[in-house]
């Protein structure tokens, strides 16, 4: 049986030597077994971007992978082509079309949140992406639709019908609810996270 490593000397002192092939097989097989094991145990954190997301005291460091970045395209375009991610001015903005966009903003978002995988959920920069986005439905959103949406509507839909108001912008119309000052307060305060909800999103899919 042949020597598995072998070291020859000559007179001039030049050294050379030999290595079994089973030596390397082995080298090769236990190189290729850590790897296994690397990717098994860090394969998910394997991404080298990463960037700090966050609204207000809400922040939190992701590596975002591609699923990550298909998530953050799908609802930035959906803020981008509607008027919920961009700056209300309530001088020239109606407030039921506010809602509107609101409301089908709030609906498609459930929807893109329902339709990913659970097994997806198991990567931890995923779950963070997908919990921040249904905070931000369901404490950016929802409270200011459910306190303010039904009652404004009611009233509205009352005063245009009125023939004193026939000839009124529908922006003059809304200044005159009782509650005006409170509600348009609230409504930008609204308006502003879910800006920098639209950027952070930005933010992910350009990383």
């Amino acid at each position: 049986m042949s020597d598995l490593l072998v070291i020859r000397v000559t007179d001039t002192l030049a050294v050379s030597a030999y290595v079994d092939s089973y030596i390397t097989i082995a080298i090769l097989i236990l190189i290729i077994f850590g790897f296994i094991i690397s990717l098994a145990r860090f394969g998910s954190n394997l991404e080298i971007d990463q960037t700090e997301i966050g609204i207000g005291d809400q922040k939190i460091t992701l590596k975002p992978n591609n699923l990550d970045k298909e998530i953050a395209y799908k609802i930035w375009v959906e803020l981008s082509t509607r008027k919920i991610g961009l700056p209300i001015d309530l001088e020239d903005d109606v407030i039921v079309e506010i809602y509107d966009s609101w409301y089908s903003f709030f609906a498609i978002t459930r929807e893109l949140i329902k339709d990913m995988p659970a097994s997806k959920m198991k990567r931890k920069d995923t779950e963070k992406i997908i919990s921040l986005s249904i905070n931000i439905l369901n404490k950016g959103l929802r409270p200011h639709l459910t306190k303010w949406q039904a009652r404004f509507r009611r009233w509205y839909d009352l005063q245009i019908q009125k023939d004193d108001h026939a000839e009124l912008h529908p922006q003059e119309i809304q200044s005159k609810f009782p509650a005006y000052d409170e509600l348009t307060e609230e409504i930008i305060i609204v308006n502003r996270k879910l800006m920098a909800y639209r950027k952070m999103m930005y933010d992910l899919v350009k990383t």
